[in-house]
């Protein structure tokens, strides 16, 4: 595993801009004047890594919801049997995004689970690979995010328009948005876009509509759970014959608490570290919200001493606190690879480099190519 520098494609931004990725100069988000290069070997080390964590993380689900312990991962009581009901049916998931520390030595260990609203799609899928034929085009990429997409689409059941959702005025979630409603038509559905703020609810009907009165069969949503939980609108959902795409039982693999159940039930796994729902069992480690997003509110210590801390809004449910994870340093910069996950099945990579150990919404995205 190396970074190395490189020389930009001259027209880089208008290559983005046409591929729709519009906020790719946000500070500097896009970054095309390095990559980092890999093995085979250590991307079929990834690859394995990410399948594992999978099947661990369902298992882990499972177990949560067997044993009761759903109040502990700051799910509320009236969404508990909607939780157990979609694990149990075993409802219809899209994809997810693992967050790995690796060094290409070491075995690469799990920092998160982004399994409910993961972003940076289009980058992954679509534009690193331009940038791969483009600037390494006799090396090969971890990459076959969007085919694996449109396949996973086309096994939806039933039939009717795809829904798709994100806030109004986030660009970010708007350009992943609109790159999943293309995902969705070439599966051969009807896909239409709605910002979340203008799903109406039909009390008539008793079902989630669109402006035009539109019952939402099927519901894309860059919304997380843990706010849809909270709001009163989500008293409906139960009832509401809507598939949620992610679905309900995807909040347990989304909260941090995800994390100290994965280590009682597989203690000592190589691609683990260490954590606990209480403080004090750890010298060196993260403490991270049950739900937060983009860094916020998580603080590094080393040795009981501060190293790094991100301000947000989040952590009134509580925290985990997880091992210190050795983030490899290349340049002053620490990448933080993200295995996406698509139907079950790992799917590509991605990697998103910071001066700081914790990875916030405007690291920058660094693509990658392996021979």
């Amino acid at each position: 595993m190396e970074r190395l520098p490189i020389s930009p494609r001259p027209d880089f931004g208008q290559r983005l801009e046409a591929v729709g990725l519009s906020f790719h100069s946000w500070d500097n988000y896009w970054k095309e004047d390095v990559c980092y290069r890999f093995t085979a070997a250590q991307v079929d080390e990834i690859e394995a890594a990410a399948q594992a964590l999978h099947a661990m993380c369902v298992a882990a689900a499972r177990r949560a919801v067997a044993d009761g312990r759903l109040a502990q991962l700051g799910i509320p009581e009236a969404f508990r049997n909607a939780v157990a009901d979609s694990i149990g049916q075993d409802e219809f998931s899209l994809y997810g995004r693992f967050d790995l520390a690796y060094d290409g030595v070491n075995p690469p260990k799990l920092l998160e689970y982004n399994a409910d609203t993961p972003t940076s799609l289009l980058e992954s899928a679509v534009a690193q690979w331009y940038w791969l034929e483009d600037c390494r085009p006799d090396a090969d990429q971890f990459n076959s995010l969007h085919e694996r997409l449109v396949d996973q689409w086309k096994r939806l059941p039933g039939a009717g328009v795809v829904h798709l959702a994100s806030l109004r005025g986030n660009e970010e979630d708007w350009v992943c948005t609109t790159y999943m409603q293309d995902v969705v038509v070439q599966a051969g559905r009807e896909a239409r876009h709605i910002h979340v703020e203008d799903i109406g609810w039909d009390a008539a009907r008793r079902r989630f509509v669109d402006l035009d009165g539109l019952p939402i069969d099927t519901l894309f949503k860059l919304y997380p759970w843990e706010w849809l939980m909270r709001e009163d609108f989500g008293r409906h959902i139960a009832g509401s014959g809507t598939r949620f795409v992610e679905p309900i039982w995807k909040s347990v693999l989304a909260c941090k608490g995800l994390l100290p159940l994965l280590w009682e039930m597989y203690p000592g796994h190589p691609n683990l570290l260490p954590a606990y729902f209480e403080p004090g069992r750890l010298q060196s480690y993260a403490r991270k919200p049950l739900y937060s997003r983009e860094g916020a509110n998580v603080a590094l210590y080393a040795d009981g001493r501060l190293l790094a801390q991100d301000s947000g809004p989040y952590g009134a449910e509580g925290f985990v606190y997880q091992g210190l994870a050795a983030i490899p340093e290349f340049d002053g910069k620490y990448p933080v690879l993200g295995a996406w996950i698509v139907g079950g099945e790992p799917a590509g990579m991605c990697i998103r480099e910071d001066v700081s150990p914790i990875t916030t919404n405007m690291s920058n995205f660094v693509p990658h190519y392996f021979e």
